[in-house]
């Protein structure tokens, strides 16, 4: 194989790769070789029909197969020997090409351009420790207590009141007739909050152990026999057990039930909880700070391909008009976005920075955790979807990065109490909102300014979106 550059012209070079047709001529020899086992013609035996007879055969379609791998092969090789690293899919054009022939094609690519990762080092951001008082512990621990049922049997012949468990077994029918799932045993209810059906626990209020009560209620619309939704059934309810509330005691007792080996283990883990409750954060407002400050990092030539694609999915959903007035203000977005994404890909690469296997799959059960009752749905749509798996590992991967990044940046200690952690944050919330009502504001003034006659059209257009930074 010979490559040559050509036409190197800022970050868009052109390569012309030539392949002889002697090297052609051992790539289909090779592919000849390994289908001739697996073709049966009549009048051959298993692995003995000539390379004549495949060629006049299969000549074209083991050509098509050879050219593919070989222009795959090389190009790749191609970039590499010329440490070349691509800015988009490379444009490929062949110049000469077929059997028994040389190959020669050329190789268009935009190179993404090399950038300085040296001054992250004289990154600032504040590094913030969360100190939370003992009292704020306490305040929570009281507050998992009083939401763990406590309950214990009343005194006899006491009357069920709301905020009392009744315990009951009841039968139904509608229309005097049974139904499936008209029946249950040991059924719990805190009277007051209405939770089985409308009105149904309202009904149980003064009943007493032993009792049998009769209790109306509509069966809802999401009912599982269809045919009896919104008609009214009858309950009959013997009841079992009343049951007083009782404030729980907060005790090592208490803290076993809650995982924890005792009150004093409970309180840390309580502690560390509301810690990084904040902690993470504040930690969000550290890593814009560390973006912020990259997007100042010169980089000399970004790639118009890039911005380009940026461009187009700043402008997703917009009119062609709207697209044109804004183009401008998207361009310079873009190019800041690319920067960052060009930076932290750098350093990425440059500290070994990867996510390994274990790490996605964490990343994805943490997905899981967070969509409690669709679980499955959210495996499933991680399994069946590439491009959403990839997205996350290079949100995985942007996070180490940060990280990484934090550990050799220069980091300035600050330690802050809850209430002080919650001012910092309304804070950066409200100046988030102030700058989007500006932006919102210069984004009016712009088109206003820049308004078209009617009689003026915009022709722009947008395509499928594409990640700009590699993860």
């Amino acid at each position: 194989m010979k490559v040559t550059l050509e036409n190197k012209k800022g970050l868009n070079k052109n390569l012309k790769v030539f392949i002889d047709k002697k090297t052609m001529s051992t790539y289909m020899d090779e592919k000849y070789e390994e289908i001739k086992g697996t073709v049966n013609l009549k009048g051959f035996r298993p692995g003995k029909v000539p390379k004549e007879v495949l060629k006049r055969q299969f000549g074209k379609a083991i050509f098509g197969e050879v050219l593919d791998k070989v222009l795959k092969e090389t190009s790749t090789k191609a970039l590499e020997e010329n440490k070349i690293k691509p800015a988009g899919q490379p444009k490929l054009d062949l110049k000469t090409y077929g059997e028994d022939k040389d190959l020669e094609y050329v190789l268009s690519v935009t190179e993404l351009p090399k950038v300085e990762i040296k001054s992250i080092e004289n990154i600032k951001f504040n590094d913030y420790i969360v100190k939370i008082d003992q009292n704020e512990t306490d305040k929570r621990i009281k507050e998992i207590a009083k939401n763990q049922p406590n309950f214990k049997d009343a005194a006899d012949g006491s009357k069920a009141k709301e905020g009392n468990l009744v315990i009951f077994d009841y039968t139904a029918t509608v229309d005097d007739k049974p139904f499936k799932g008209g029946e249950g045993k040991n059924t719990q209810l805190t009277l007051g909050k209405d939770l089985f059906l409308k009105g149904f626990d309202k009904q149980l209020i003064g009943a007493v152990k032993g009792d049998e009560k009769i209790v109306e209620a509509v069966l809802p619309e999401n009912f599982p026999e269809k045919e009896l939704v919104n008609k009214k059934a009858k309950f009959k309810c013997l009841v079992t057990a009343v049951k007083n509330s009782e404030e729980v005691k907060i005790d090592d007792l208490f803290a076993k039930n809650l995982g924890a080996k005792d009150l004093n283990d409970l309180k840390s883990l309580i502690s560390k909880q509301i810690n990084d409750e904040y902690k993470n954060s504040l930690d969000r407002l550290a890593k814009n700070q560390i973006l912020k400050e990259i997007e100042t990092f010169k980089v000399d030539q970004i790639p118009e391909n890039l911005i380009e694609e940026e461009v187009k999915i700043l402008s997703k959903g917009m009119s062609d008009e709207d697209a044109k007035k804004s183009k401008k203000n998207f361009e310079e977005i873009a190019k800041k976005r690319i920067k960052v994404g060009l930076i932290l890909n750098e350093f990425g690469e440059q500290n070994n920075i990867k996510v390994s296997e274990q790490e996605l799959q964490a990343e994805v059960q943490k997905q899981v955790r967070m969509m409690p009752g669709q679980e499955k749905m959210v495996m499933d749509f991680y399994q069946k979807n590439p491009t959403a798996l990839a997205s996350l590992r290079g949100t995985v991967y942007e996070e180490k990065i940060i990280s990484s990044i934090k550990e050799k940046a220069k980091g300035i200690k600050k330690e802050v109490s809850k209430e002080e952690a919650e001012k910092i944050l309304k804070e950066a919330q409200s100046q988030d909102k102030d700058k989007i009502i500006k932006k919102n504001h210069e984004t009016k003034k712009t088109v206003a300014k820049k308004s078209p006659s009617k009689s003026s059209k915009s022709k722009s257009s947008t395509k499928k979106l594409k990640k700009v930074s590699k993860k």
